[in-house]
């Protein structure tokens, strides 16, 4: 019985060397796919920087004068001044929608002389659902 143990314990003890040499290598493996993931953003942080210093070269206000003053014949555009602009009492808003008396249902049956009515008798709090 004891050579059976002996082998089973070595089986045991083999099945988790392998077990433990397959999870160092996924360790590893997660490491490397980790490591590579981090230099992408680094690399996209850099890059980002890049085209955001570009952007902000290209939009000078002085550039961008001087390309409209080149350009300004075949653009048309012109400076923004304050006779362009009119006071909020010119603008034509649409009328407000019109309201009428409200309806009465088709089968509306008018209240009895005397009778009490829902409107003067506001429900309590016990019969509200």
């Amino acid at each position: 019985m004891r050579p059976v143990l002996y082998l089973l314990v070595a089986m045991i003890v083999m099945s988790l060397a392998f077990w433990a040499y397959r999870e160092n290598y996924r360790t590893q493996d997660a490491l490397n796919e980790m490591e590579a993931v981090q230099q992408e953003i680094a690399s996209l942080r850099e890059e980002l920087l890049v085209l955001s210093a570009e952007w902000n070269y290209l939009n000078r206000p002085e550039r961008l004068r001087e390309l409209l003053q080149l350009n300004a014949d075949r653009l048309g555009l012109a400076p923004i001044t304050s006779d362009q602009f009119v006071g909020s009492s010119k603008i034509d808003y649409p009328p407000p929608p019109i309201k009428g008396p409200p309806r009465r249902p088709e089968n509306f049956v008018p209240p009895e002389e005397g009778a009490i009515t829902d409107a003067d008798h506001p429900p309590s709090q016990e019969e509200s659902p």
